[in-house]
């Protein structure tokens, strides 16, 4: 799922402040969202989440990733 997507699903879910960060660790900030795929979260999937408590790791789309 692009980064977009994901942020508007937490977002659906009632929470409105996520983090993403670049999974290759580069430090990249996400300014284009939908050019980012995500391959990580935390909490994982289907767990209570709060404010903040969001993070989607991200690497740009085409580069490798281990989805």
């Amino acid at each position: 799922m692009n980064l977009q997507a994901a942020q508007d699903a937490i977002q659906d879910a009632g929470v409105f402040f996520s983090r993403s960060d670049d999974a290759t660790g580069r430090g990249r900030s996400q300014v284009l969202d939908r050019n980012w795929i995500v391959v990580s979260q935390t909490p994982s999937a289907g767990s209570p989440v709060g404010e903040a408590e969001a993070v989607l790791s991200a690497v740009k789309i085409g580069e490798p990733n281990p989805c």
